[in-house]
């Protein structure tokens, strides 16, 4: 049954839930800061909100799906500080999604994780989005925390990268990580929203862990240019964040989103999902 999902942060994974989600009949409604950006999403037919909501009662009355890709600020879930009375208050609620990140786990010295591992985050992002989640659960929600790997697809993605000569190849010896094709969460929250399981935490994540350094290299055989040469992490000019993240590395297990939602994941590792985007295919 078609149910109407309020997205906080209409970005590039709400962007594909949604191309799933309308065909079936779905009533789609989200936020987003840039006027523009608000004017594409009604031109797709859906109903566009600024951030915080002018009237909050007015935009999530009869919304059954909440899902919030808004990252944490100043230590706080900025969603649930506008607006998370209304939201607790919601009627009709039967599904929240929380979209968190795998940054939660910290440094694993390349140790698999899982959703039961403890949280240990070392980068201030990390702690940040441990809070939010904290705030989330709090709350008297059907609420389901997705912990994210890296996003990628299309029109983001190493291929992209090297087109763009923005493509880097870091050494990091033993860093490793996962990533996760966007199709891949779509699939997998569409999946939770047909069978909820309030207080269910997912890590959304591939079958292979490897360095971004490896990614880059298959891109640039894909694209059949060399790849860029590899420089050492200290030569890289990363932001504070990027230097976080390689400070990191860990193996994410995703046995769960297999197991409880009967995913099956189109993009297995980077080789599959770098095909897609360079081929321009979707599987859906």
């Amino acid at each position: 049954m078609p149910g109407q999902l309020f997205c906080f942060g209409f970005g590039y994974t709400a962007e594909h839930l949604a191309a799933r989600l309308l065909p079936l009949g779905w009533k789609i409604a989200g936020t987003a800061r840039e006027a523009d950006k608000r004017a594409a999403m009604q031109a797709q037919g859906i109903d566009a909100h600024p951030f915080p909501l002018p009237d909050p009662a007015q935009a999530l009355a009869g919304v059954t799906h909440i899902l919030s890709s808004v990252p944490p600020r100043d230590g706080h879930d900025p969603v649930l500080a506008a607006h998370g009375g209304t939201i607790a208050a919601l009627p009709d609620l039967v599904w929240a999604g929380y979209l968190s990140t795998t940054g939660v786990y910290g440094d694993a010295g390349g140790a698999w994780v899982d959703e039961d591992s403890p949280l240990n985050p070392s980068s201030p992002s990390g702690k940040a989005r441990v809070a939010a989640e904290a705030e989330w659960q709090a709350l008297d929600l059907h609420l389901h925390i997705f912990r994210l790997s890296g996003i990628y697809g299309p029109g983001r993605s190493a291929i992209d990268q090297l087109r763009a000569g923005t493509a880097k190849r870091i050494a990091r010896p033993g860093q490793l990580f996962n990533r996760i094709h966007v199709e891949d969460i779509a699939a997998a929250l569409a999946a939770s929203m047909a069978h909820p399981n309030p207080g269910a935490i997912y890590n959304l994540a591939d079958d292979e862990p490897a360095s971004s350094s490896d990614v880059v290299s298959h891109a640039s055989t894909l694209l059949g240019v060399a790849p860029p040469p590899e420089i050492p992490l200290e030569q890289a000019n990363l932001s504070a964040m990027g230097r976080a993240f390689y400070a990191e590395s860990k193996r994410i297990r995703n046995d769960r989103i297999k197991r409880d939602l009967g995913l099956t994941l189109a993009y297995p590792t980077y080789r599959e999902g770098l095909a897609a985007c360079l081929s321009g295919a979707v599987s859906n």
